[in-house]
């Protein structure tokens, strides 16, 4: 099964080296899978020619905000409602998670709560309560008709969405792990509140349920689909 990753974000240049590019970061998390990737940096314009390139699409994570215009995103979510049409997965992952909803009618604003960063414990009954490490002010304050909650916590109320069989997606990185996070910290984290470095900083060593989240979205891409 091929996955098209469509890039919209970078990594740090310090942590390239040691950790990749977000597009490596997921080829390793569901590496093994059975899966074929090929990525494309759509944040410099490179687009696939047609939905129909991959047999399911992921979209990263991005430091940018969906609602920043940015020349490449109105592209972006004219080739995700194409893809939904046609009934390709569709997974998305932090600002993935947040352009989708956006593509498809629903609303993202900063949160007034403020910050998450580092692990974040979700529940689900979906897919079993989460510890997954979060890194996002913004948030989907309105989700789309199509979109139902599978996962929430008291910070971000749609942090987990599936559009029927068509699209899953998460606020928090299940491909982030406490060591990337720790040297994203010390790059980015500059920007963040101090006190939310400073916890983040501690919980780095937890334990996480990245891992068993790979299952679901093996599962979800390898449905049966009509």
């Amino acid at each position: 099964m091929k996955i098209g990753i469509l890039q919209t974000g970078r990594s740090p240049d310090e942590t390239q080296e040691k950790h990749g590019d977000y597009g490596a970061f997921f080829m390793n998390y569901l590496g093994g899978r059975g899966f074929e990737f090929e990525n494309y940096p759509v944040l410099d314009g490179v687009f696939p020619t047609s939905p129909k390139d991959a047999d399911g699409w992921l979209i990263t994570g991005s430091r940018f905000g969906v609602y920043e215009g940015h020349a490449w995103i109105a592209p972006l979510e004219d080739f995700l409602r194409e893809t939904y049409a046609l009934g390709t997965p569709i997974v998305g992952i932090c600002f993935g998670h947040q352009i989708l909803a956006q593509a498809l009618g629903g609303k993202i604003e900063k949160f007034e709560g403020g910050w998450s960063v580092g692990p974040a414990k979700y529940t689900s009954e979906r897919f079993g309560d989460q510890n997954i490490i979060a890194w996002h002010k913004d948030q989907v304050v309105k989700r789309p008709d199509e979109a139902t909650v599978v996962g929430s916590s008291a910070f971000c109320e749609n942090a987990i969405l599936v559009y029927g069989n068509k699209a899953l997606t998460i606020q928090p990185h299940p491909e982030f792990t406490g060591e990337f996070l720790t040297a994203l910290l010390q790059t980015r984290g500059k920007a963040l509140p101090d006190d939310i470095r400073e916890n983040a900083a501690k919980r780095a060593g937890e334990d996480l349920t990245s891992a068993s989240f790979a299952d679901h979205i093996e599962k979800f891409f390898k449905a049966d689909r009509p």
